[in-house]
C-alpha cells in the first residue's frame, strides 16, 4: 500500500507515466418489449422480462495526471486478451515514454508470463523492459484508480439494458473520447499520512 501511495503522490512526469488497469464484465441484455420512452413528468418504463445475450468484457486503462483513457471491449479476458491489450498501450499511447508504471491487482493474467504465453520471447522482453509493475494489496484493490474510472463509465455510460456487442462499443467508445476530450482527471486524497492515522493501531511499535 504504501509503495503505491508513494506512487501516487509524485509530480507528472510524461516520460514515467503513472497508468491504472483494470476489466470489468458487461453483461448483454436485450429488451423483450419496447421500453416506454422517458417524457415530461413520466419515467422511462422497462418491462422485467429481459433476453441475456451473452457477456463482454471491458479492459480500462487510466492515465490519473493527464486524464488519459483507453477502452476496449473484448470478447474474454485470458491472458493473450490482457496481454495485447497491454502491448497496444506501450506501442501506441506511450510509445515515447521511458518507463510506464503499470498499477494492477493480482488477478492471474496480470503478470510477465502472460506476455511470454502471448508472444516471442523477443517481442515480450520488448514490451516488458518498458513495464514497471506495481500490484495492488490482497483485498486492497480500491488502492487502483481505474477502479475509480470504472465506476464513472458505469453510472455515465452503463446503468441501462444494452443487448448488442456493438452498441456497447459504440457506446464505450463515444463515453471515452468525451473524457479525453475534456482531460477528466483523477484526484487522489488518500496519502501516506492518513494510512498511519487508520492503520496505526495494528502496527507492531
Amino acid at each position: 500500500m504504501y509503495k503505491l501511495l508513494t506512487l501516487y503522490s509524485r509530480s507528472y512526469n510524461k516520460q514515467y507515466p503513472v497508468v491504472c488497469v483494470d476489466e470489468k464484465s458487461k453483461q448483454l441484455i436485450e429488451d423483450v418489449r419496447k421500453s416506454i420512452p422517458l417524457k415530461p413528468g413520466s419515467m422511462a418504463k422497462y418491462d422485467g422480462e429481459y433476453r441475456r445475450k451473452g457477456t463482454r468484457n471491458i479492459f480500462v486503462a487510466v492515465e490519473p495526471l493527464a486524464g488519459k483513457r483507453r477502452i476496449k471491449v473484448t470478447l474474454q479476458r485470458k491472458k493473450n486478451d490482457f496481454a495485447c491489450f497491454i502491448k497496444q498501450l506501450i506501442e501506441h499511447d506511450y510509445r515515447q515514454a521511458q518507463k510506464v508504471k503499470l498499477v494492477l491487482d493480482n488477478l492471474n493474467t496480470h503478470f510477465a508470463a502472460s506476455f511470454y504465453e502471448t508472444f516471442s520471447k523477443k517481442e515480450a522482453y520488448q514490451i516488458l523492459r518498458k513495464i514497471d509493475f506495481y500490484y495492488t494489496p490482497k483485498h486492497g484493490s480500491w488502492l487502483n484508480m481505474a477502479e475509480i474510472e470504472i465506476n464513472m463509465m458505469d453510472r455515465e455510460c452503463l446503468a441501462r439494458r444494452i443487448g448488442d456487442a456493438h452498441v456497447l462499443e459504440r457506446e464505450i467508445a463515444c463515453w471515452s473520447q468525451a473524457r479525453n476530450k475534456a482531460k477528466k482527471k483523477i484526484q487522489w486524497t488518500f496519502k501516506k499520512k492518513d494510512a498511519d492515522k487508520k492503520l496505526s493501531k495494528h502496527y507492531v511499535a
